[in-house]
C-alpha cells in the first residue's frame, strides 16, 4: 500500500500547483488590442484637423488688390472715422477730383492712393477737430471703363473684378465683322496717349481705361 500512498500524494501536489497557476493568471489584466510590443514605437494619433475657411466678400470692396491704385472721378469710398459715426459713410470722388467731407469741405483725392488720402484726412481732422483720429478707407465701387471702336455696343461700362480685354469686349457685345482682333489701343488714366498692344494672352483693363478696337483693312 506504500506505493498507493505515494501516487495519491503526487496527484494531490499536482492539483495544488494547477490551482495556484490558475489563480495567478486570473489576477493578471486581460490583454487588449492596444498593448504595445516590446521595442515598438508609440505613435500618437493627431487631433482632428479642421480646414481653415477663407471668407470672400461678395461686395465690390477690394476689387483691385493694389496699393498703388490712384483714386479718380467716379470712385466711391467707404470712409470710417473710428468713434465718429457722423463723419463716417460713403463718399464719391467728384468730376473735379474732390471729395466733399463733413467739417472739412472739399478735399482733393484724385491721383492719391487710398492710403495717402486716409493720411490727408487724418492730418486735417487732427489739426482742426479731433484728437488722434483714426481713419480707414475702403473702395466700394471703382470708376467705369470705356470701350469704343469696332464692338457691337461701344460705351461706358462698370468695372468688374479681374477684368481682361476679352472680358471687356464680351461686355460690349463682342467684335464687329470689321474688327481687327489682333491689335488694341488703350489709353490709361493720367495719359493723353494711346498705347498699341498686340492681343496676346491676358491684357488687363483698369478703371478709367479707354479701350479702342481698330478696324481691319484688307
Amino acid at each position: 500500500m506504500t506505493w498507493q500512498k505515494g501516487v495519491i500524494a503526487f496527484a494531490f501536489t499536482f492539483l495544488c500547483l494547477g490551482w495556484g497557476a490558475r489563480a495567478q493568471n486570473s489576477a493578471l489584466p486581460a490583454p487588449t488590442a492596444n498593448m504595445e510590443k516590446p521595442g515598438a514605437q508609440t505613435i500618437s494619433q493627431p487631433a482632428s484637423i479642421v480646414p481653415s475657411q477663407t471668407s470672400s466678400s461678395s461686395g465690390r470692396a477690394a476689387i483691385i488688390n493694389d496699393e498703388s491704385y490712384r483714386l479718380g472721378a467716379g470712385d466711391k469710398m467707404k470712409i470710417t472715422v473710428y468713434g465718429e459715426q457722423d463723419l463716417s459713410g460713403e463718399f464719391l470722388v467728384s468730376s473735379n477730383g474732390q471729395v466733399q467731407f463733413p467739417l472739412l469741405g472739399e478735399i482733393h483725392a484724385a491721383g492719391l492712393t487710398a492710403q495717402d488720402f486716409s493720411k490727408t484726412l487724418t492730418a486735417e481732422l487732427g489739426a482742426k477737430y479731433l484728437r488722434s483720429p483714426k481713419v480707414s478707407i475702403e473702395i466700394q465701387t471703382y470708376r467705369p471703363f470705356y470701350i469704343i471702336g469696332e464692338v457691337n455696343k461701344p460705351g461706358e461700362y462698370a468695372y468688374e473684378s479681374g477684368l481682361s480685354l476679352h472680358g471687356a469686349v464680351a461686355l460690349a457685345g463682342g467684335y464687329t465683322y470689321r474688327a481687327n482682333d489682333s491689335n488694341v489701343y488703350i489709353r490709361r488714366v493720367g495719359s493723353d496717349d494711346e498705347t498699341s498692344m498686340r492681343v496676346t494672352g491676358q491684357i488687363k483693363i483698369y478703371p478709367g481705361d479707354v479701350v479702342r478696337i481698330p478696324e481691319r483693312f484688307f
